[in-house]
């Protein structure tokens, strides 16, 4: 009888260790899930990141575009205001460079001069046209990707 006492407790606490063992690899088990579940956050939170770098850079360089944009009609504006030279070279690149982006606002307005200064109301409105069209691209961008 003893041996069966004996016998008996052994098998208890081998059921003890076998349960045990079977508690570490469920916690392992679940933990491993959990970093699986984490890396796939992790993941999903890194091609977000890169999708908004993308849509960001590419705000970026449609703000820089219109920035030279008007700094090229602003240029223009203040040539003629101030009656330069158009056989300059300089104002004729200036000219010949902004003549596209101001010829769908041309006789929009009449251009008053003033001793050959001649203030280009057209090239306002293109300014002022540009940079409106520059937010609604932006916006509908940012409607888009976000």
């Amino acid at each position: 009888m003893p041996d069966d006492d004996n016998q008996y407790q052994e098998d208890i606490q081998q059921e003890k260790r076998r349960q045990e063992q079977l508690r570490q690899e469920q916690l392992q088990q679940e933990r491993l899930r959990q970093e699986q579940l984490r890396l796939q956050e992790e993941e999903r939170n890194l091609a977000t990141a890169r999708r908004r770098e993308v849509v960001v850079r590419a705000i970026q360089a449609i703000y820089y575009l219109t920035g030279a944009l008007a700094i090229l009609l602003t240029l223009r504006l203040l040539l003629s205001l101030f009656g330069a030279n158009p056989d300059n070279q300089f104002a004729r690149v200036i000219y010949a460079l902004s003549t596209p982006f101001i010829a769908p606002f041309n006789n929009l307005f009449g251009t008053p001069t003033f001793d050959g200064s001649v203030f280009e109301i057209n090239v306002l409105v293109a300014m002022g046209v540009y940079a409106l069209l520059t937010w609604l691209v932006v916006r509908l961008i940012w409607l888009i990707w976000n």
